[in-house]
């Protein structure tokens, strides 16, 4: 696909990505050969919370100066991001420097919009080799890494005390089934998650997934069908509450602030709300159905070069997007964005920095990429059909056989 139009390539894209339906609530492009302020160069990037005043920011800025150029800026929620993006490279008007999520990496890349890392000097390999995987796409590498947030397990201590139950202590599945039984004669609440029928759901179910030793491959394998089938049992036992079919990591946050549940799943990006939260708490990873921790999905977004029409502007932009991933800037800009770095040197010292970072740069460590294993662009077509398998489960529907029996057929027959 490499060299090939982008136009021709377009429309594949935005059916990749499930963007048809959207276009017409998107603004309007800007005019062909309008990309910005004659002698800058544009950066869009998915943080709309960090303003012109942020760490962030600065960032952008002093990496322009670098490069000698004026950098405009522009932030857009994620889902926008990706559809503004695919407009514009359509129309040729794709800023020259994009941050984005790190599973839309490679349906951008196989449509033509993205540069190959080789092609513009950009260089992944500080980056841990966990998170470049999901920037890999037809065996090149498009992007490097600005950043990994994951999942683990957050835990309320006074809870826990109240119940007899050493954290520490689970360790596997049945141990954790262990103190929710525990947590449950105590008068308190078990565990609370996201599993609505989104991205969101199956980003919070892959830990258990993996967990089981299950693959993205095989959804109705019988490690698959164990890991739902526990899910399952906490709603049956009321160890989990049945608002978690329709909450989200925000919501199922909200109801662990309450101080009434022993666990929650959640993501670094909750650190600062858990600190406010009023009482102690801990972190430990989610652990694997047998032991150990069980892998979780890798978070974060990659910094790319988006392909333009002078190859000397594509470079410029490779020596700014090298420059916003170095690791003499990293420290400060995944502080600011909650991140735990790509770059194993600068974990280290976010760890001496912050040491309750600690169990989530292992957790980091051990994330695995949602388009790995050569998954690339198939991955949606698997992931919506397994979100649709756990919320037919959870709400009753479906047993977990059948739920993950039917997503395995859609995930089969999608285009």
């Amino acid at each position: 696909m490499q060299g090939a139009p982008i136009s021709r390539r377009f429309p594949a894209a935005l059916a990749a990505a499930g963007l048809v339906a959207t276009l017409t609530a998107c603004s309007p492009a800007p005019e062909a050969g309008d990309t910005g302020t004659p002698g800058t160069f544009s950066v869009w990037d998915p943080y709309p919370q960090f303003d012109a005043g942020s760490a962030w920011a600065k960032v952008i800025d002093e990496c322009g100066a670098e490069a000698g150029v004026k950098i405009e800026r522009q932030a857009y929620d994620t889902t926008d991001l990706t559809t503004k993006v695919l407009l514009a490279a359509q129309q040729r008007t794709a800023p020259q420097v994009l941050v984005l999520d790190n599973p839309v990496v490679s349906t951008l890349a196989e449509a033509g919009v993205l540069k190959a890392n080789q092609d513009v000097g950009l260089d992944a390999s500080q980056a841990s080799p966990n998170l470049v995987s999901a920037g890999v796409q037809g065996g090149q590498g498009y992007g490097v890494p600005i950043g990994a947030n994951t999942l683990a397990l957050y835990y309320n201590k006074a809870v826990l005390t109240a119940a007899g139950v050493d954290p520490a202590s689970v360790k596997d599945w049945a141990s954790l089934d262990a103190a929710l039984v525990k947590v449950k004669a105590a008068g308190k609440k078990g565990i609370t998650f996201s599993a609505i029928g989104t991205e969101e759901g199956t980003f919070q179910f892959l830990p258990w997934f993996w967990g089981a030793g299950a693959n993205l491959t095989e959804l109705s394998s019988v490690d698959a069908v164990s890991a739902l089938s526990l899910w399952k049992s906490w709603l049956d036992t009321g160890h989990a509450p049945n608002s978690v079919v329709n909450n989200t990591q925000t919501t199922s946050w909200q109801e662990f602030a309450t101080g009434e549940y022993a666990f929650a799943e959640n993501g670094t990006w909750q650190l600062q709300n858990a600190k406010k939260a009023g009482f102690e708490y801990g972190v430990i990873p989610i652990p694997g159905r047998n032991g150990a921790a069980a892998p979780a999905p890798a978070g974060g977004e990659f910094v790319t070069v988006t392909a333009q029409d002078n190859r000397d502007t594509e470079a410029k932009a490779g020596r700014i997007a090298a420059c916003l991933t170095g690791p003499d800037k990293v420290m400060a800009t995944d502080t600011a964005l909650t991140y735990v770095s790509a770059v194993p040197s600068v974990q280290q010292q976010q760890v001496a920095a912050q040491p309750e970072l600690a169990v989530w740069v292992e957790a980091v460590k051990g994330a695995k990429s949602r388009t790995g294993d050569d998954l690339g662009t198939r991955y949606p077509r698997i992931s919506q059909p397994l979100w649709g398998a756990v919320q037919a489960a959870l709400s009753g529907s479906k047993t977990p056989e059948a739920a993950l029996a039917d997503a395995q057929a859609a995930a089969a027959s999608a285009k």
